[in-house]
């Protein structure tokens, strides 16, 4: 089968291939660490490399020959309806190092796994039985008709929106029960997620100026758009993932993952009974055992020390400071810095030193909540003092 090399059909292979060989780095990667966000990583890689396919090999004359256009036409490349799934169980994967498919989301895949059969319906019609084009009359890849392209941008508009529901609840509890949850909120998420709201929205945009879907027209243009953010979200995934993995170890190696924490338990609280008594036993416990300078605190670790669980510390801290868990132990972490300022201990110590001391975990942490508690930077802070 032939390739005819032409500008467009070259830059799009160069995509494409680097897309297959990411797949098998981040497939190799999450076998050999048990890391389930590479594997889902590496087929949303595969799935995207598969997408701009029809395109790249369209350029490349395969429509035009008999033999080709058959691989073309009968050969479901573009997986509209698995993408979004697979993006939702990606984003669930890195923020959850203990999530596994249940039951029930199996039915995710339920619309994916129905084309697939209709695409094999109409190969076995064709091929198999009548021995002519009787779907393919029209001569026009189903790939590309504009009912799958619709269901498929429809699709995951939907998976992503439930992602970035999901990070947002991560987030939100992240900081209802750990102190350093700046160091696991993940950046790399947002960046994700806001690279397939643009690639959402560039979909969009070419349906609008190019409504026939089905003929080529000017869409290069989109995958080629497609396919640069797809190669970000590959090349910053592949190192991001190593990060996140490293960082999760290292933080949570000895606490529960705030994403397993029942939100229910801290979204709509009770009454605490004697709180005035349960705030006093916290703000005492606080100055003086210090547990803020642990980095790694957690509401459990104060739960265990009020010899109470961490539903009622988190209503300690929502109910009686205002706050919440990070916040809170981050506002005793901030006024030990001002307590070292006024000793003068700067003069001696970096800032990064003296936070660390007070249990922060890295100089930005500490530079946001110094200034969120402050309103001035660390050294801002410093200057005036002078």
């Amino acid at each position: 089968m032939q390739f005819e090399f032409t500008p467009k059909s070259g830059l799009l292979l160069i995509f494409f291939v680097h897309g297959l060989v990411f797949c098998f780095l981040l497939l190799k990667k999450g076998w050999q660490h048990q890391d389930k966000a590479s594997l889902w990583l590496s087929l949303f890689v595969f799935l995207c490399a598969m997408y701009i396919a029809p395109f790249m090999l369209g350029y490349a004359g395969w429509y035009s020959r008999g033999f080709s256009r058959n691989i073309m036409f009968y050969v479901p490349f573009q997986q509209l309806l698995l993408i979004g799934p697979v993006i939702y169980f990606y984003t669930q994967s890195l923020l959850n190092k203990s999530f596994q498919l249940s039951k029930k989301d199996f039915w995710h895949f339920f619309p994916a796994l129905a084309y697939f059969v209709y695409t094999l319906v109409v190969f076995i019609t064709d091929k198999l039985i009548l021995h002519q084009y009787y779907f393919y009359a029209d001569q026009q890849d189903k790939d590309l008709d504009p009912w799958y392209q619709v269901a498929g941008l429809i699709s995951m508009l939907v998976y992503l929106y439930l992602s970035l529901r999901y990070y947002a609840v991560y987030k939100k509890l992240a900081f209802e029960v750990v102190s350093f949850a700046d160091s696991i909120l993940f950046n790399w998420v947002q960046r994700y997620l806001l690279a397939l709201l643009l690639i959402s929205l560039l979909r969009v945009l070419f349906f609008i100026l190019n409504p026939e879907w089905g003929e080529f027209g000017s869409k290069f243009w989109y995958y080629l758009c497609f396919s640069i953010l797809f190669y970000y979200i590959t090349i910053s995934g592949y190192a991001n993932s190593v990060q996140s993995v490293i960082a999760m170890e290292a933080a949570l190696s000895d606490h529960e993952a705030p994403v397993q924490v029942q939100e229910k338990e801290i979204k709509e609280p009770a009454e605490l009974v004697n709180l005035p008594e349960w705030k006093d036993k916290v703000v005492q416990m606080m100055q003086t055992e210090r547990l803020f300078e642990n980095p790694n605190l957690t509401l459990t670790d104060v739960a265990e020390k009020l010899k109470t669980n961490p539903k009622q510390v988190s209503q300690i801290v929502n109910q009686g400071f205002q706050l919440n868990f990070n916040d809170f132990v981050n506002q005793y972490r901030t006024e030990a810095i001002l307590e070292k300022f006024q000793q003068g201990e700067h003069r001696q110590k970096t800032l990064l030193a003296l936070a660390l001391e007070c249990g922060f975990n890295s100089k930005s942490t500490f530079n946001r909540a110094f200034k969120k508690s402050t309103g001035l930077s660390p050294q801002h802070y410093l200057k005036n003092q002078a």
